[in-house]
């Protein structure tokens, strides 16, 4: 099986900092952008698979650092370096609600499955639970240390689980009802960047300036094994249908089979501003489609590609 660049789709004017799918409406699509602005993109199946840039979504006044969609693809909440999350309806394009409660930038933002509970991570040091009218219901801090939480995860499985990494390295799975640290996941040199958990919750990878991505049993809490990606991990996941892991680093994407722990492929794009640098653009946020027949990127320059994976004849 091999990945073609499909498509290179225009769309921010700064990085893509994250890109989400909406799972019971996968031709909706949202990413978000250090532009300021986040931006909701439709595929019309009766023309092709390409999303398309429909409606941008304005209000933020400074970075938007990630983005969740709905699981219906009506509505989004972003997260942004203005301190602020904000609910929007995309049919609309306006904000419903604007969350105000962190001290400092908000880094990450994750909604539970019910779209009920909405969680964010700031550079603040705390994670903070809302309901989706804008009320801060509970507020997590770990008093023994000041780190930047990096990113948030709200995990469904039958007891639910809240993940963080943050700056000192450390990933953290949460007790909710104590709002305590349960356990304290160890091994990484240097910050975490990126979390990414398993189609069916039990694993979780991250990864971060040390290039390694780790691999943990979430219900056990303890690490499996370890994959060399050889430089900073920006961001990573994990396919909806196959045994793989994507993982990006400044240069390319690498995909891994993770039974055989062999590497399938390395995906480059080579900056075009000027051919004389030969620089590498960097992808920030990747999804994969629900069906997992094309990967998803958002990348340093604004543009979102669209790879697609083919069975070799």
């Amino acid at each position: 099986e091999t990945f073609t660049l499909k498509a290179t789709i225009k769309g921010h004017s700064d990085w893509i900092t994250s890109i989400c799918i909406a799972t019971e409406n996968p031709n909706i699509i949202v990413s978000s952008s250090r532009d300021k602005t986040a931006l909701v993109w439709e595929i019309d199946l009766e023309i092709d698979d390409i999303p398309r840039p429909k409606k941008r979504l304005r209000g933020h006044s400074h970075f938007v650092s990630d983005c969740k969609l709905s699981s219906d693809g009506q509505f989004c909440i972003s997260s942004s370096w203005d301190k602020t999350l904000r609910l929007w309806d995309l049919n609309s394009g306006k904000t419903l609600q604007k969350f105000i409660g962190h001290k400092k930038d908000v880094l990450s933002v994750s909604l539970s499955k019910d779209n009920r509970h909405i969680v964010s991570g700031s550079r603040d040091s705390s994670v903070k639970f809302w309901n989706s009218i804008g009320q801060c219901k509970e507020t997590f801090r770990d008093n023994s240390t000041s780190s930047w939480i990096n990113q948030v995860n709200f995990i469904p499985n039958k007891k639910p689980i809240l993940l963080s990494c943050d700056w000192e390295g450390i990933i953290k799975i949460w007790d909710i009802p104590s709002k305590k640290v349960q356990t304290k996941l160890l091994g990484h040199k240097g910050y975490v960047s990126c979390l990414t958990v398993s189609p069916d919750g039990s694993l979780c990878a991250s990864g971060g300036k040390d290039g390694i991505v780790m691999l943990w049993d979430l219900q056990e809490g303890k690490h499996l094994y370890s994959l060399q990606a050889g430089d900073s991990i920006q961001c990573l996941c994990f396919s909806p249908n196959r045994y793989w892991l994507c993982a990006s680093t400044p240069n390319e994407i690498k995909i891994w089979d993770l039974e055989s722990k062999e590497m399938i492929d390395e995906l480059r794009v080579q900056g075009n501003q000027n051919p004389s640098s030969k620089k590498d653009l960097t992808c920030l946020a990747m999804s994969w489609t629900l069906d997992g027949s094309s990967l998803l990127t958002g990348y340093s320059d604004g543009n979102l590609r669209l790879w697609s994976l083919k069975k070799d004849s």
